[in-house]
């Protein structure tokens, strides 16, 4: 069997009931990606997906919710600066790590706690 990997579809990000009015301020508003709609058999379990590119985060409510603060999504952007003076400028706090040889990085916690990168080639 050839299995060849393409991509990613999406990724989930885990957040408590009733997220979906600040998860649609940082993922739509702050960082402008554009909300799509849920699959008609998946909205009633509340969470909401957004879209970048060919890629999709879906905020999906996890009951038993606790913040990822160590396992990650890394988002690859153009014009890193731009997006850390955004994110300073909402008030959200900027985390710095071990620098990475070829990639300027920075990392938010997104409104639930959870650990989200951002990087850039240099």
């Amino acid at each position: 069997m050839n299995i060849e990997f393409k991509g990613i579809d999406h990724i989930q990000i885990a957040a408590p009931e009733e997220c979906e009015v600040k998860a649609r301020m940082f993922y739509g508003t702050i960082l402008g990606l554009t909300e799509i709609p849920k699959p008609e058999n998946l909205q009633g379990r509340g969470g909401c997906w957004f879209q970048y590119g060919p890629q999709e985060i879906h905020v999906g409510v996890q009951n038993d919710f606790v913040p990822a603060t160590k396992a990650h999504p890394g988002l690859l952007v153009a014009n890193l600066a731009s997006l850390r003076e955004r994110l300073t400028e909402q008030g959200i706090t900027i985390k710095e790590d071990t620098p990475i040889k070829g990639r300027d990085r920075i990392f938010v916690s997104d409104p639930f706690g959870n650990r989200i990168e951002f990087l850039e080639f240099n």
